[in-house]
């Protein structure tokens, strides 16, 4: 196959770039720096600012699909400025990229957009399958505008599959590589009281998800990006402890997230009980279901 990448010098867009150079697909990136994604990925790309016009349609024309990965980061206090940072990169950079589609020809047809399982906002330990509905908190509206402009796409012919990530288990980095330097000394602990769900999935699986996505026609639609068995904060507090044998009961007030990180702390301090409904439902295996055995392998 022959698919487009952006977002691709990310965490996971890396990864995901490797899988499919490593099975013999030809990739392509789009990349603010095409020169430090050509140099970093050993792939062919082109420049592009998503937030300030369209995808370049020459990028896109002749590739069987796109995956779009592009966004801000969202692990950083939340000022007015990153609010509208992390918004407008994930809106406005659909759109521009739905936009280089339109002009395209010919178009791909297919188109893998992330999205979060921050979705759905905080629910308590209801388990939540991909028909539930959105929540109403920032990062709920992010992932509902997120989607809406990707789902734009099908108008123009396209299958769109978006892929709602929860927690990625990667020591390289997001939140297990926040967390190491603390559970590592010995003073890592639940956070808040520990109750909320974290939906947690590991990075070959995710990655695997994604590469499910592309190839398979009954893929449209959303997928939650989380293994079978969400955990809560305490309980996976306890099992990355275990797996660096370090102690990890030391909690972690509430009041103390909120004064580090303002607003942001939403995501640490509540959670969804996020399952892959719908990507079992089609077959998809994860091969690291158990947090034990994906910690483990997260941590060599």
């Amino acid at each position: 196959m022959r698919i487009t990448v952006t977002g691709a010098t990310g965490l996971i867009g890396a990864k995901i770039v490797g899988a499919l150079r490593e099975r013999g697909d030809e990739v392509t990136v789009l990349s603010r720096s095409a020169d430090r994604a050509r140099s970093r990925l050993g792939v062919p790309a082109s420049a592009w600012d998503a937030s300030s016009q369209p995808a370049p349609a020459e990028a896109l024309s002749g590739r069987d699909a796109v995956v779009h990965l592009a966004g801000e980061p969202v692990s950083r206090r939340w000022t007015d400025d990153a609010r509208r940072r992390i918004a407008d990169s994930r809106e406005v950079g659909t759109r521009n990229l739905v936009a280089g589609l339109r002009a395209a020809e010919p178009r791909p047809a297919a188109l893998v957009s992330a999205s979060g399982v921050g979705y759905y906002g905080a629910r308590g330990d209801e388990v939540i399958t991909e028909e539930e509905p959105a929540g109403d908190d920032f990062l709920a509206r992010v992932c509902v505008a997120w989607e809406r402009e990707a789902g734009a796409a099908a108008d123009l012919g396209l299958r769109v599959a978006t892929v709602r990530t929860g927690v990625v288990l990667d020591r390289a980095g997001g939140a297990l590589a926040k967390m190491l330097p603390f559970f590592s000394a010995g003073i890592g602990g639940p956070v808040a009281g520990g109750r909320q769900y974290l939906p947690w999935i590991a990075i070959d699986d995710l990655v695997s998800l994604y590469l499910a996505a592309l190839d398979g026609d009954a893929w449209s639609g959303p997928f939650n990006g989380a293994a079978p068995e969400p955990v809560t904060n305490a309980e996976f507090s306890k099992r990355l402890g275990r797996a660096l044998r370090r102690p990890a009961f030391a909690p972690v007030p509430a009041l103390a997230v909120r004064v580090l990180y303002g607003d942001m702390a939403d995501i640490v301090t509540t959670g969804q009980r996020a399952v892959p409904a719908r990507a079992r439902a089609l077959g998809f295996r994860f091969t690291q279901a158990d947090l034990d055995d994906a910690l483990r392998r997260a941590l060599k």
